[in-house]
Formats: C-alpha cells, structure tokens, sequence
C-alpha cells in the first residue's frame, strides 16, 4: 500500500509548484479508495500524525457508513486550483514542510440512480513532510469563506431499502436507524408513488429516486442548501447540474427533514411523495424562473390526485379566505409562494390545477405544463399559451375558476 501513497515530485514539476497537482492527486486516489473500500489501515497512512484530533476516527466511521450505499463511483478530484500556503501557527504544530489549503470535488453516483457522477466540494488541509502528502482536515480553516459539502454517510450509519419501481427501475430510500420507521413507510410508497406520476406526467422519466431521510438540521442543510428551512417543510426535491438539450440532471434527491416523521400522517406523506417525484419527473423540462403557480400546482395536483377529500380538507386556507371575502381575483404571483402567504398561494396553485383537470383533462393539464414550464411568462405570453392549450386567457381562467371556487365554499356574509 504504501506505493501507493509515495508522492515524489519530479524535476518538471517546477519550482514554481511545490505542492504538484500530480503528487496531491495522487494522495486524493488514496484518500478516495481507502474510504470506498472501508480500509483502515490505508485510512491511517492518509491521515497526518498531527492531524485534527478524531480525524482518523471520523475517516473510518464515514467510510463504515458509505459502506450500506450502492456506489457506481467515488473519487476526490483535484481541480485547477492548487490552493493557498497555509502559515502561522498550524504549520508551526504540524511540524511539516509545506501545508496547503485547497478545495477539491467529491465525484460520486449511487449505482442504479445517477446515470452520471454528481460533484460537491469538499475544502481539506493537507501537509507535506518531504516526499509525501497527508490528510490534516477536510474542514474549512477557521475565518475563511470555503465551505465543505457533507454526505449523509457523515451523519452516521445509513439504513438503505431499495425498491423496485417499475420497468426494471430500482429507487432508493437512505436514511438512519432513528428514523427506521419513516425510511420503511416511505419505501412502502415509492412503487404506487411512481405509477401515480406515471398516470398523469407519463412515463418517459427515469422512473426511479433516491429519498433521503435526514436527521438533523445540518444534514437537511446539508443536502439542500439554506434556502429551505426543515422546521418549515417537510420534503424538497434538489438536483445538481440540469442539462436540458439532453434531458439530464445529475444529483436529483428528494430530501425529507428531520421534522418529517412528526408532520406527516400516512395521507400526507402519500401526497409529499407524490408531490416531489413530480419534480423529479418533470426536472429537466422545467427551467428556472417558469411561474410557480404552475409548477407547484401541478406537483400538488399528482400528490393529491385520487385521494378523496373536499376543498376545505385539502385547502383550509384558501376555502376560508372564499368564505371571507371571495374568490381570488388573479394568479397566484412568484413572490406569494414565500413568506406568509406560502400557504395561500400553494392551496390556491392546487386549485387551480385541480380546476384545469377537472374542466379540460388531465392531458391538457400536462400540455399546459409543459408549454408553461419553458421559463418565465410574461402576460402576453401567458394568455398566448393558455389560449393555445385552453382555449382561454388569463383573466378567462381566473373567472372560471372563481366561480367553482365560490360554488365549493359558502358565499361570503355581509
């Protein structure tokens, strides 16, 4: 093994570059293999002698974890950048000749789910004692800016159910022994899930997920980014890169929170999972910006579809405001769909969703979709596509819709 960690330069290395991209490469291969394969003893020899107290220990218990996944690649890579020299104190404790502080990619694909390897940064300290690189922290040096990007596997051990969804498709469900139990209902839905985003959106998506069950506030954070509180949502549906001209996003996880288990009876975890998958089907001919009225709407539309229930069950919030004051009078704008009016403007999308299948088909639901999808929509054009799919305008729909709102819910008193 240990030619493996033999990192000597060469003469064209240069001066000009101490730490040489093929010398640090060489010690990320290590890195990278050791923690596939769970192998301690490599682990050790990666991992400097002074390095971060625990780090070895921290090494071996994320590569235990890594273990329960299915991995069709896992490797760090180096990137153009080599870093910055790390001085002061810590080169003085480490007693090396050189240190460097750099971020590096963690490539990886869940064999079965990713048709191509997702990239996350990861920032590391490594330091040099003559020919030979080592591992001194995989985290961002204090009062700097760089982040690391952390897997479920470094949250502890993971509980894996696979699941069969159809067409030889395989999904997946992570999650943690603490929460065995929402991993188990949820790998219970994910098949008649797929066949109910199959019924509506068709079949032409991979037809299968990874779900992710986190168990803490840093693991959903984690996952998906700060923008989305887990105290206040209990699922969404991320991706990495969304190639659109090859219909292919790379990183595609439903990630559940922590709060989930709590927040979700077996109706609400049925629609979620639905919802989400939707996403996931519909990613790549979706583009950033489209109106959310429709994205969401149609999401919530799949979740629901099926399962029964008035409008007062599944939309309390805007089957009270009807009964107040009457039936909105506009589409739900982009902004509405945060802050404190998240709830009204997703029950109204819903609605809206619902009316169109109910009024014109769920294929010219879909088609709308579709045609809406493409990005953003000015007025113009809204009216143009929704004649063109509905054979109506904007002003046209909300009417229409108001008017089975107000039929739904009491009128208004006073």
């Amino acid at each position: 093994m240990a030619v493996g960690l033999s990192l000597a330069f060469t003469p064209d290395d240069g001066p000009a570059e101490p730490a040489s991209h093929r010398a640090v490469q060489g010690l990320l291969d290590a890195w990278s293999r050791a923690v596939r394969t769970a192998d301690r003893a490599v682990l050790a020899t990666v991992v400097d002698p002074r390095a971060r107290p625990g780090l070895l220990e921290a090494e071996v218990r994320r590569a235990e974890a890594l273990a329960a996944l299915p991995l069709a690649d896992f490797a760090y890579e180096l990137g153009p950048d080599l870093g910055t020299d790390v001085t002061g104190d810590l080169v003085a404790r480490l007693g090396a000749d050189e240190a460097r502080a750099l971020t590096v990619l963690l490539r990886y694909a869940v064999e079965g789910i990713d048709d191509e390897p997702t990239r996350k940064p990861v920032t590391v300290v490594l330091a040099r004692r003559g020919e030979r690189w080592h591992l001194v922290d995989d985290r961002p040096l204090p009062g700097t800016d760089t982040t690391t990007w952390r897997g479920p596997w470094d949250f502890g051990p993971l509980e894996v159910r696979a699941v069969e969804t159809g067409a030889g498709n395989r999904s997946l469900v992570v999650g943690h022994p603490e929460h065995s139990s929402l991993v188990a209902d949820i790998a219970a839905e994910l098949a008649s899930a797929v066949e109910a985003v199959d019924a509506v959106w068709g079949t032409g998506w991979p037809r299968r997920a990874l779900v992710l069950v986190t168990a803490s506030h840093d693991e959903f954070t984690a996952q998906v980014g700060s923008r989305y509180n887990g105290a206040d949502i209990a699922a969404v549906a991320v991706s990495d890169v969304v190639d659109h001209e090859r219909g292919r996003a790379t990183g595609q996880r439903i990630v559940f929170s922590p709060a989930a288990e709590q927040r979700l009876d077996e109706a609400g975890l049925r629609a979620i999972l639905r919802h989400e998958l939707t996403h996931v089907a519909a990613r790549t001919d979706t583009v950033d910006g489209s109106p959310l009225w429709i994205l969401e709407g149609y999401a919530d539309y799949v979740g629901y579809r099926g399962a029964g229930g008035d409008l007062a069950a599944i939309a309390p919030t805007l089957a009270a405001v009807v009964a107040e004051r009457g039936a909105p009078s506009t589409l739900p704008a982009d902004a509405e769909f945060a802050g404190d009016g998240a709830r009204l403007a997703y029950e109204s999308a819903w609605s809206i969703a619902a009316f169109v299948a109910e009024e014109f088909g769920s294929e010219r639901l879909t088609a709308l979709y579709r045609r809406l999808s493409a990005g953003p929509a000015d007025t113009r054009e809204l009216d143009a596509a929704l004649g063109d799919v509905l054979g109506v305008d904007a002003d046209q729909l909300v009417d229409r819709w108001g008017s089975r709102l107000e039929r739904q819910v009491p009128a208004p008193v006073g």
